[in-house]
């Protein structure tokens, strides 16, 4: 990933560690905590686990 690209990535993921459920994501299929949103132009699905407050990324794609 490009540093441009990188830096605009890290910020924009620091704001949806603050708030997963905003920031225009999606819920997928359903499922609250199975989230989709798309971030600096990167589209990222990942699962908000409340019990340990992490946000894990499982697939990021550059549109």
């Amino acid at each position: 990933m490009e540093e441009g690209l990188q830096e605009r990535f890290d910020e924009a993921m620091e704001r949806i560690s603050d708030d997963p459920y905003g920031h225009g994501s999606t819920a997928i299929d359903k499922e609250t905590d199975r989230r989709e949103a798309t971030v600096a132009g990167v589209v990222i699905r990942y699962y908000v686990s409340q019990s340990v407050l992490t946000v894990t990324v499982v697939r990021g794609v550059y549109i």
